[in-house]
């Protein structure tokens, strides 16, 4: 009988096609496929808690797989996986679960992390990992507009089309947290679900307004009318920028 093994798994985004099983085969998920099958000698599906798209990075992903009955250990697992993996791409821990676990069904929530370089010069270990936003950024304004995002709101305005809509657009946002470290800015972002891009039009808004670029209280009458102002042009944070920090249970 297989046994459902869970997994968390990091990864830096920016060599891959994001998380969800494409033809191409460079994605995170069939990467991991492929490793499993490779130990496993038999096709082994991969469920992670959500999807990442093209270039985010993952400090701790949450996915599953029910893979066949062995003597191997969850630490073993671990081990014949990252001995199959790219270097790109690490299985942190793992431990054997019940079938009731899903990882994607039972998650309860998620944080994320989106870094913002702001200074005219990043430095070349940080390509890759965090947006540059050469513009100053009036910091003070960002905190104020980023507590307009916690709570209960609807935010279709901040979804991208994934190709087909979306009825429940409404979504709790427990935190927004704004942290300086000399240029560099950390944003924080935990809630119980999030839409497709939501987080980087989020960041995008915010960064837009800090910058003197969006008009006064843009954020406020998008969350007040999300549906009404969905035509209006929006600005989607990139993605080398964004970390997937936790997965909520």
């Amino acid at each position: 009988m297989p046994r459902r093994l869970r997994f968390i798994v990091g990864y830096d985004g920016r060599p891959f096609a994001g998380w969800q099983s494409q033809a191409s085969g460079n994605t995170i998920q069939d990467l991991l496929e492929t490793a499993f099958a490779s130990i496993a000698q038999q096709r082994v599906r991969v469920h992670g808690a959500g999807r990442t798209d093209a270039g985010v990075h993952a400090l701790a992903q949450s996915a599953h797989a029910d893979v066949p009955e062995s003597r191997l250990s969850p630490e073993l697992w671990a081990a014949a996986l990252n001995a199959s993996l790219p270097p790109t791409i690490r299985v942190l821990r793992s431990r054997f679960v019940t079938e009731a676990f899903h990882a994607r069904f039972a998650a309860k929530g998620k944080l994320y992390r989106y870094r913002v370089w702001n200074d005219r010069i990043l430095p070349p270990l940080e390509f890759g990992r965090a947006w540059q936003v050469a513009r100053p950024l009036d910091r003070e304004k960002m905190r104020r507009e980023a507590k307009l995002f916690v709570g209960r709101r609807d935010f279709a305005s901040f979804a991208a089309n994934r190709g087909h809509s979306v009825d429940d657009t409404v979504r709790t946002i427990e935190f927004v947290r704004v942290r300086e470290r000399g240029p560099e800015l950390e944003l924080s972002i935990s809630g119980d679900g999030f839409l497709y891009k939501m987080v980087r039009l989020m960041v995008g808004a915010l960064v837009r307004g800090a910058s003197g670029q969006a008009a006064a209280g843009e954020i406020a009458e998008r969350l007040h009318n999300p549906k009404r102002l969905l035509a209006r042009a929006r600005f989607v944070a990139p993605a080398e920028g964004l970390y997937l920090v936790r997965v909520k249970y």
